[in-house]
């Protein structure tokens, strides 16, 4: 093809893209010139709507009409004078521009030189070809709109921001008021009667203000208690005002005052009597009784919390609530110790969380109190809720029936305990049949009662109560029977804490006992969580042992060859298995498998080397605490057979070999404490003679209380924390036996057991203190072996304190709270954060606090 036809072609190709670019060019040159015009329009537009018009002078107005039209004219004839049209060749190159090597122009350029040699023309057309292909592929470019070189000033942003300023804040309609300045208008000059007005809906409803003169229509529908805002302006009296929605019958202000304020009470009309007045219907919008239901049966956790679900609603928002827990007398199965009627009881009256961020016009909460305490405590009851608008509307729900979630007690004795309270907060003239039963439950103590302090406590309290029931039960005495009742169920239900073992046992049982008893999945989790976490501190005291006794004893022990080595990891995967049973409803599979682990954590003993060296100061001082405790114990188990005597002569008669045991063991404490004539000599008194006299009794208190002071000399740790924190504790031992031996030689052996049963609780804090502090030290390694050992640790150790992964990797062989436990976790604390931000007896402070951790998360 001769390369004329060629370049004909590739530039008939090139149409659609050069039309393109023709018309960039075009848009190009038409902002370049006439931007001045589009911005004298948008002020003067962003002007006559904001109504800067109707605030100043009509001569102001008219002079700047005038500068307007000048200047839209100069823009005009300026941009006229600098707009060119385009031509096809400036399209040609501005295309050409955008495309390397200039194809187009090369399609027209003519060979200059060499036309008559074959090769020189056959070069020329490979050339053309390839620039015909490469012009074939071009694009129109984007039109170049950029002013900053022509408007350095940026005038044409400052002419949007007040046309953007005016579509906001002014009206479009306002424009129109320009032609009542014209010769002939409606307004003479501006110099007539003019009038603004405005509507202020209340604050609760969360509406906008409302621009009177901008209402089309003639009727106006209002919130009840609108302000309505009047400003008359010209000559006064030219208008003047006629309403019928304020209800107002004194103090009326002239209708003709130039201000007038009112607030909207009822229906009526509002009507501006004058030049340029109006009228309008005012019609009241119904504001709607807010609505509350409840979501949901109220749950409770297993230490007793209850939540109970609902959902609130309000056109305007909610402020408040409150929700009625009363007793369901007909739903009551009346039996036993709930046979009689029941003392009058206010009902439960407690306030609705609401929420702190957010829309209240819709809302779903969930209330959460603890009521395990209270009489109603799993009983049925009605639950009734109830909201408040801001206008002091309510709304309240129908009565809910359902028993009042709060703890189960698993434990049995511990249940018994807690029905007794019952029945007693019910009616105290349950009192002597709760006596009878509690004797009842206490007659063979060994049997029952894991510990000794329980029982004693039992037996003060059955004593008091008898005593109370001679003279008549009073509202103190009722409370505080019903609180001793409480305190020893919670004892008997979840034992000894500070005794890992005995923590892993209870959460064992506790757990058998819900499976039998059909507790709720909530429950068994939380169960379930809690015999995790005494396995671990078991688990941890087992390790804490072992390294004690692998420091002191020989370190080259072995474990025996029958002897079977668990992890954590394996006692995980079990307990998981337990879990993922009782999900299932595999009850007995799983009740199987958790006797399986107790049988397993019963059998796992740490062996002790042979031949251990000499004991250090801790140890020593372990032992003669536990001893002291031991001592403790068995004075107050013969006070209190003294006090038993007392009240039933006789009634240990057929103990009288146990007794000789424990008065064998008496005597071994005389020996120590140096008591031995008065010990043994009370001891060796007649069986008919009972238990020594109180002043034996209280010699030996005495010298528990100085062999105590003796041992605080000896402790170790002195003058630091946990030294201190064993120091006060045992300080607080030795005074509650001080005041038992006050008690003993007064002859007050009710009060006596009762400063024995604070002393032992002190000792025994006493002496889980003291292990914490002998385990923090055998960490940290012990003195005169140097810190070379700690610091390795401590550098091998992340930021957080835990140890680094083995061969220097970067992971940590710590495992963190995981799966849904943490997410469980969080959502306690939130529902907490609820439960306290909605009391608002509490400091502005705290619920400032609680909002802003609320609104954080």
């Amino acid at each position: 093809m001769p390369s004329t036809d060629r370049s004909a072609l590739a530039l008939r190709d090139l149409r659609r893209p050069l039309v393109l670019t023709r018309l960039g060019l075009v848009a190009e040159r038409l902002w370049r010139a006439f931007w001045p015009v589009l911005s004298v329009l948008m002020v003067v537009l962003a002007a006559l709507m904001l109504g800067l018009q109707d605030l100043l002078a009509v001569e102001i107005v008219w002079g700047a009409a005038v500068l307007s039209v000048l200047g839209l004219g100069a823009a005009l004839v300026r941009g006229a004078m600098q707009f060119r049209w385009p031509s096809r060749a400036e399209a040609l190159a501005r295309l050409d521009e955008t495309m390397p090597g200039r194809p187009i122009q090369a399609l027209i350029d003519d060979q200059a030189i060499g036309n008559d040699d074959p090769a020189s023309i056959a070069v020329w057309q490979a050339h053309q070809a390839r620039m015909a292909a490469r012009a074939s592929k071009a694009r129109a470019p984007q039109p170049d709109l950029r002013l900053a070189a022509r408007d350095p000033f940026a005038l044409r942003y400052v002419a949007a921001l007040a046309l953007a300023m005016g579509l906001i804040f002014g009206s479009i309609l306002r424009v129109q008021s320009v032609s009542d300045m014209a010769p002939g208008g409606t307004a003479q000059a501006a110099a007539g009667p003019s009038w603004e007005g405005w509507i202020e809906p209340p604050r609760y409803t969360g509406l906008p203000t409302i621009y009177l003169a901008d209402t089309e229509g003639d009727t106006l529908d209002i919130a009840e208690g609108a302000r309505i805002t009047l400003r008359f302006y010209g000559e006064v009296g030219a208008l003047t005002l006629s309403e019928t929605v304020s209800g107002r019958t004194e103090d009326l202000p002239s209708a003709s005052a130039p201000s007038q304020d009112f607030i909207v009470t009822q229906p009526g009309r509002i009507a501006i009597d004058g030049p340029g007045g109006r009228a309008w219907q005012v019609a009241l919008v119904d504001d709607a009784d807010p609505q509350v239901d409840i979501t949901g049966a109220p749950e409770a956790e297993a230490a007793g919390q209850m939540s109970l679900p609902f959902t609130a609603s309000d056109d305007y928002g909610v402020i408040g609530g409150q929700a009625t827990i009363a007793l369901d007398l007909p739903a009551i199965e009346r039996r036993h110790g709930l046979q009689i009627d029941p003392e009058p009881r206010e009902p439960i009256v407690v306030t609705l969380p609401m929420p702190i961020a957010g829309d209240r016009r819709l809302f779903t909460e969930s209330l959460i109190e603890d009521f395990s305490e209270h009489p109603f405590a799993n009983l049925p009851v009605t639950f009734t809720l109830m909201v408040e608008d801001e206008t002091g509307q309510t709304g309240e729900t129908a009565a809910f029936s359902h028993v009042l979630p709060a703890r189960r007690f698993f434990d049995p004795l511990a249940g018994a305990i807690i029905e007794q309270r019952r029945d007693l907060l019910w009616n105290r003239d349950n009192g002597p049949r709760i006596a009878q039963v509690l004797r009842a439950v206490s007659y063979r103590p060994e049997e029952i009662f894991r510990s000794d302090t329980a029982y004693l406590r039992l037996r003060v309290i059955l004593r008091r109560l008898e005593l109370f029931n001679e003279y008549g039960i009073t509202d103190d005495q009722q409370a505080e029977i019903a609180q001793a009742l409480w305190d020893l169920a919670i004892i008997l239900e979840e034992g000894d804490l500070g005794d890992a073992l005995e923590r892993l046992r209870r959460a064992q049982e506790r757990l058998s006992e819900a499976m039998k008893n059909g507790a709720s999945d909530q429950e068994i989790a939380e169960l379930m969580q809690e015999l995790r976490e005494a396995t671990d501190d078991y688990m941890r005291q087992l390790s804490r042992q072992a390294q004690q006794d692998g420091q002191q004893g020989d370190q080259g022990q072995q474990m025996s060859e029958n002897s079977m080595q668990m992890s954590q990891d394996d006692l995980q995967r079990m307990m998981d298995r337990i879990q993922e049973l009782m999900e299932q409803g595999r009850m007995a599979e799983a009740e199987q498998a958790l006797r399986e682990l107790q049988q397993m954590m019963e059998n796992m003993r740490v062996t002790q080397g042979q031949g251990q060296g000499q004991q250090s100061e801790g140890q020593q001082a372990m032992e003669g605490l536990a001893e002291t405790l031991r001592d403790q114990q068995g004075l107050s188990d013969e006070a209190f057979r003294d006090l038993q005597e007392q009240f039933n002569p006789g009634a240990n008669s057929g103990q009288s070999q146990q007794n000789q045991g424990s008065e064998g063991q008496g005597q071994g404490q005389g020996e120590r404490h140096g008591q031995q004539g008065q010990g043994q000599g009370q001891q060796g008194q007649q069986p008919g003679q009972g238990q020594p006299d109180a002043d034996a009794l209280a010699e030996r208190q005495r010298a528990l209380r100085d062999e105590l002071g003796r041992q605080q000399q000896n402790l170790p740790g002195a003058g630091t924390p946990e030294g201190d924190a064993v120091q006060r504790s045992l300080d607080r031992a030795g005074r509650a036996m001080d005041e038992a031996e006050d008690a003993l030689r007064e002859d007050d052996l009710a009060g006596a057991i009762d400063r024995q049963a604070e002393a032992m609780d002190a000792l025994r804090e006493g002496m889980r203190e003291l292990g914490d502090q002998m385990a923090q030290q055998q960490q940290q390694g012990q003195p005169g072996q140097g810190n070379s050992e700690g610091d390795r640790q401590a550098q091998n150790r992340d930021p957080l304190g835990r140890d680094q992964g083995s061969n220097g990797s970067l992971a940590t062989d710590d495992s963190l709270l995981q799966g849904e436990d943490v997410y469980r976790r969080a959502q306690e604390l939130l529902d907490e954060i609820r439960r306290r931000s909605g009391e608002g007896e509490r400091p502005d402070v705290e619920l400032d606090y609680l909002r802003r951790l609320l609104e954080r998360f």
